[in-house]
């Protein structure tokens, strides 16, 4: 499983308005600005997550965009699921429409493996990352 741009982007935006939250809407060039991310391909990212009703938009002067719920409402898996269509780590669990789904004896695992990705990113909310930090260099090895 590889998070594409598109999910890692969406959960960044999430996080920024949600540290920018006021009454009114954002500008898509200040969230471009702030997150380095063209103004293009953050639209099409915002269209999916407006559509989805995470965000509410606004065009016109005063536009933008802003969260529709709280931050603490958004788990990144849902967020993920949206963005990525999918959390699975193999194509066979997407479907479930393998022709070898009876015999194969590697299934329990990746649905094992599947439940925990899912369990994982369904138990992080955008007031979680809100509240992480941002350093990313608090590590050591």
């Amino acid at each position: 499983m590889m998070i594409s741009t598109k999910g890692r982007y969406a959960l960044r935006v999430l996080i920024d308005l949600a540290e920018h939250q006021t009454e009114s809407y954002l500008p898509l060039k200040e969230i471009a600005e702030r997150q380095g991310i063209s103004g293009k391909y953050l639209e099409s990212i915002l269209k999916v997550l407006v559509k989805n009703h995470i965000l509410t938009g606004l065009r016109g002067k005063g536009g933008g965009y802003r969260l529709t719920h709280p931050p603490e409402t958004y788990t990144v898996g849902s967020i993920l699921r949206l963005t990525e269509g999918s959390l699975a780590p193999v194509t066979c669990l997407e479907h479930m429409e393998c022709p070898r789904m009876g015999e194969c004896r590697t299934l329990n695992m990746w649905c094992d493996l599947h439940k925990l990705i899912n369990d994982f990113f369904d138990h992080i909310t955008i007031a979680d990352l809100m509240e992480s930090g941002t350093d990313g260099n608090d590590y050591v090895i």
